[in-house]
């Protein structure tokens, strides 16, 4: 029973980190320029907009992320899927600045934070001794999205017009996911474990703690200050990624083509990350996360020819793989999985802030006329300060035993 219940949770975690792109930052990144030119708005505006918008949805998923601790995961699941439906659908009818507003918070809370949010914590509390591996196949379906999705929606929208292809995108949500849903997890109930005899004896060692008490551990805000590092950095060269084509002269296909770097180094770290996560612990991996995307933004700094946008997304793609599945894991091993809904639901808010500010910053540093260079420098000068930090306290993090 456990290990076609294992396949299913696997399986359910893949599908909801897929669909999970449609409010991902990448993905409307794609449809940027459109819905500047159909609302006439600088990328400033648009950034001020998508922040805002991101902003809101994540101090909404610190309350609607926790009701997964005190719910089955198929009525969250339902609950989620109908609502990205409905969101991307409202994404189709964009007329205004208002209206703009609210498709992105939609699109930001359901799509980016819930879908990937219930993803991410179900398969971290029904797994235990194979945590890594779960997490890091179930992470493989956002990454098989970033690989797809780009060209896709670039070669779509050549005979589409992108609002018409929002609604498809709609009707195929509410089409499939409550379908999948139904199948895969109508049996999982909250206290469901893989090892369910192993779990008992490992939580009655460990300290379980609540929310309230994570908030009080400083080491939790040094932990998540390099976690959000790729979020926030990503976010705003995904969003502003027709800035970057034009200040490198690049052709306009090239970053769409350099997503596939990012997705196939994103499945090779995903999947080594996995073991060694089961192997060594998340904890003793943490201080190698953020190397690859230091080496990205020097390379944006540095470089400019159009093979350097392949450099760059590939060495984005090696933090991503590794961010993805340390972010789940590591709260899980340090502060248990009895309230990990609520932690996670808090941490998940805290990486939706982070690609708000992301986007507010770049917005605005374009339009005070920053180049993308200086704008990785900045970038780069963050992810040293939080390497230090994390560095100093790597041989504190440990779980609290009973």
């Amino acid at each position: 029973m456990f290990k076609s219940l294992n396949f299913k949770v696997i399986l359910f975690g893949f599908i909801f980190t897929f669909f999970s792109s449609f409010g991902q930052s990448y993905f409307l990144g794609l449809f940027n320029s459109s819905i500047r030119d159909a609302l006439s708005i600088s990328h400033g505006q648009f950034g001020s907009i998508y922040a805002s918008a991101t902003l809101l949805s994540s101090f909404l998923l610190i309350w609607i992320g926790k009701k997964i601790d005190d719910v089955n995961v198929i009525k969250f699941a339902f609950f989620v899927a109908i609502f990205l439906s409905i969101s991307s659908f409202s994404f189709s009818k964009i007329n205004s600045i208002v209206y703009l507003f609210i498709a992105i918070f939609l699109m930001r809370l359901f799509g980016q934070g819930l879908m990937s949010h219930t993803a991410s914590t179900t398969v971290s509390r029904f797994f235990d001794r194979s945590r890594g591996k779960a997490l890091s196949t179930a992470w493989l379906g956002l990454s098989s999205a970033e690989f797809l999705l780009p060209i896709l929606v670039v070669y779509l929208l050549t005979f589409l017009n992108w609002r018409d292809l929002w609604v498809y995108i709609s009707f195929g949500i509410i089409i499939f996911l409550p379908l999948v849903s139904f199948f895969l997890v109508k049996n999982l109930k909250i206290d469901s474990r893989e090892k369910s005899e192993d779990l008992k004896i490992k939580e009655k060692e460990i300290k379980q703690w609540r929310r309230s008490e994570v908030l009080k551990d400083y080491k939790f805000y040094i932990v998540c200050g390099n976690l959000l590092a790729m979020p926030w950095i990503f976010t705003g060269f995904a969003v502003f990624q027709s800035f970057i084509l034009n200040s490198k002269n690049w052709g306009p296909y090239i970053i769409a083509q350099s997503f596939m770097a990012y997705s196939i180094l994103s499945v090779i770290t995903l999947s080594l990350a996995g073991f060694l996560i089961d192997k060594y612990s998340s904890r003793k991996l943490l201080i190698f996360m953020n190397i690859p995307i230091f080496f990205a933004v020097i390379v944006l700094i540095f470089f400019q020819s159009p093979i350097s946008s392949f450099i760059f997304l590939g060495l984005m793609g090696m933090t991503n793989g590794f961010a993805n599945v340390l972010g789940s894991a590591t709260w899980a091993e340090l502060y248990g999985v009895k309230y990990i809904g609520g932690i996670k639901a808090m941490t998940s808010a805290l990486m939706v802030f982070s690609t708000a500010f992301g986007t507010a910053m770049f917005g605005f540093l374009i339009d005070k006329g920053f180049t993308i260079e200086e704008i990785a420098s900045v970038s780069g000068f963050y992810i040293a300060t939080m390497f230090i930090l994390l560095f100093l306290i790597k041989n504190r993090l440990n779980p609290k035993y009973l």
